[in-house]
């Protein structure tokens, strides 16, 4: 197995273990499943796209579950040959999944359609305003010693 020890960089940070689980989790989802197979497209700047080749399953065999942080996907394929039918051969993949998919802050799901053996997710990143950077303009007709001695004032009303 090829696995990169994050370990030292563990030692010398700080608020970042949600990052390195996040690609170490990865990393063994990745050698374990690979069914069904799925492709991930950024179609703007806050806007993404995963579409997952589900053929043979039907919109109420697949369960979309969108949580904070985490977009869960989960096929429950029903029996095939429910009506009594031989197989000869089966060659289509015809067994129960379940794909994650790890999201950024403030990622939600925007849509999602099935058609010709695809499920489309369409995703959308949704900043609050409160997070966006701000340009502070700078007041050029106010003395600096009006606004400490303002600041001041206001300290004393608090205490």
């Amino acid at each position: 197995m090829n696995r990169f020890d994050f370990t030292p960089y563990r030692r010398s940070t700080v608020g970042f273990d949600r990052l390195f689980d996040l690609l170490e989790n990865n990393a063994r989802a990745q050698q374990s499943e690979n069914y069904p197979p799925f492709n991930i497209e950024r179609s703007g700047e806050d806007n993404y796209r995963i579409t997952l080749a589900v053929a043979g399953f039907k919109d109420h065999e697949i369960e979309i579950t969108a949580q904070q942080n985490l977009l869960l996907v989960a096929g429950n394929k029903e029996p095939m040959n429910a009506d009594g039918a031989e197989f000869l051969h089966m060659g289509i993949a015809n067994r129960n999944f379940e794909r994650r998919f790890e999201l950024a802050d403030f990622v939600r799901v925007e849509d999602a359609a099935l058609a010709d053996g695809l499920l489309v997710i369409d995703l959308v990143r949704e900043i609050p305003d409160a997070m966006k950077p701000q340009t502070i303009a700078i007041n050029k007709n106010t003395n600096v010693t009006k606004i400490a001695d303002k600041r001041k004032k206001n300290e004393d009303k608090a205490a």
